[in-house]
């Protein structure tokens, strides 16, 4: 019998496999059918094509694939599979028996909230959504405005903004247009089986990406958000993050005090943080990577593959990081947006492509391509990734290139691309403070 490892891969893209594979591993990939790629058929050692989010379905499979290829690890790293490929590892023995618990109470909001409020560590107020006087009760409570989310999907789908008493009925719609549903765009994977109220948390907001090594948490990078309150998409992020060293500590400190509350132990995390009024309080948490090209952006500025970290540590074949990185450079992504219409031209990406600056650059907008309103992150028709030698230079390219250099022409636009829905104006100053400049909706954050 051959001496190499198998693993059990429970989901994820081409990039997942490919990391996994690099650690001289046989493969064992389950994968949702409407997943499967040929990279993937290619290459993993053996292909089991199911429906991973379902654990009932994945059990049964998991265990005559150990019987038959003897893995000795399961790994997730993608979002529908990080609980079954917990509960797997609970189930097999290869942990602390709590993985499946701890991953659940990451992935839905409302158990995160319970979790964090019975231990006395700073959280939000926040009740499920009952019936359609739960809301009435709760912004009379908690006042206005406030946020609807549903308590397990991704990216931003399904969020909606109570903004006072009157606007209660649309919010009550949109619940029950979404409840019992599966997520419509980006990805099928995610049902829609209840939604949270929480307290709006006013101020710049962040994301730290740590990696935790045997329940030593290690905070590898702070990103800078772009949002617009105005929506739910995340419209730029930016590596390291402009903070000065007494807010970098304050916002590293909470999410390693934070992830140790969840009972997160081990691999990596991206937690999402507002710094208000009050501190820094954690809006939402997940353990796995960060998306939106932040991990390419944190390979650029600290020379980290958090991905391939990912993959090597559940063998043993990464060494833990005894202390923070520090930066080598900087990186930035901002999100190439447009009015909403009917695509007439696409300018500029050749010119962008060609670049030896940019990491990345991904548009989805072709001629007769829809663009719709932006609403959450899988309205956004692309994205450039910028490295440079410090955030500031970063930021100032990535604007100027996906503001400037890259145009998207639409017919049945209501206004020009500067006045377009989730076009904030850049002007920004260090920790998050807002430069000074027109009054509006749209307002950068977290610089």
């Amino acid at each position: 019998m051959s001496d190499t490892r198998t693993l059990l891969l429970v989901g994820g893209i081409d990039a997942h496999l490919r990391h996994v594979k690099e650690q001289g591993v046989r493969v064992v990939f389950l994968q949702h059918p409407d997943k499967i790629t040929p990279y993937q058929t290619a290459t993993a050692d053996v292909l089991l094509m199911i429906d991973y989010t379902d654990y009932d379905i994945v059990l049964p499979f998991a265990e005559t694939a150990r019987a038959l290829y003897g893995f000795d690890v399961v790994l997730s790293l993608t979002e529908g599979g990080l609980t079954p490929a917990a509960r797997l590892i609970d189930h097999f023995g290869f942990g602390d028996g709590r993985r499946g618990e701890v991953s659940r109470r990451m992935r839905d909001k409302a158990l995160m909230r319970a979790h964090l409020a019975d231990r006395g560590h700073p959280t939000v107020d926040h009740a499920r959504v009952t019936d359609r006087a739960s809301l009435d009760a709760f912004g009379a409570r908690a006042g206005y405005p406030f946020i609807v989310k549903p308590t397990g999907t991704t990216a931003g789908f399904g969020l909606i903004r109570a903004e006072n008493p009157g606007d209660l009925d649309r919010v009550w719609r949109r619940i029950g247009e979404l409840l019992g549903r599966r997520t419509d765009r980006g990805s099928t994977l995610f049902r829609v089986d209840g939604f949270l109220m929480e307290e709006y948390i006013d101020g710049p907001e962040f994301s730290v990406e740590a990696f935790g090594f045997a329940g030593r948490h290690v905070v590898v990078a702070v990103t800078e958000k772009l949002v617009d309150e105005r929506h739910f998409a995340e419209l730029g992020h930016a590596v390291p993050a402009r903070l000065a060293p007494d807010t970098h500590r304050l916002i590293a400190d909470a999410v390693t005090d934070f992830l140790t509350v969840m009972g997160v132990t081990d691999g990596p995390s991206h937690t999402e943080i507002r710094l208000g009024g009050r501190g820094p309080i954690v809006i939402e948490s997940h353990n796995r990577l960060g998306g939106g090209q932040i991990i390419e952006l944190v390979e650029a500025a600290y020379g980290i593959n958090m991905a391939a970290c990912a993959a090597a540590w559940p063998l043993g074949n990464v060494a833990p990081l005894t202390e923070p990185p520090r930066p080598v450079g900087a990186a930035c992504t901002r999100f190439v947006l447009s009015d909403p219409g009917t695509v007439t031209a696409v300018e500029g990406v050749d010119d962008v492509r060609a670049r030896p600056d940019v990491l990345a650059l991904q548009l989805n907008a072709r001629p007769g391509d829809t663009i719709r309103p932006l609403r959450d992150n899988w309205d956004r028709p692309g994205f450039v990734a910028v490295r440079a030698e410090d955030t500031d230079a970063a930021v100032e390219l990535c604007e100027r290139l996906t503001r400037q250099t890259i145009r998207i022409e639409v017919s049945g636009a209501a206004g020009t691309r500067d006045d377009a829905p989730g076009v904030p104006d850049p002007a920004r100053t260090r920790d998050g403070a807002e430069a000074p400049g027109p009054a509006g909706p749209p307002r950068p954050v977290a610089a």
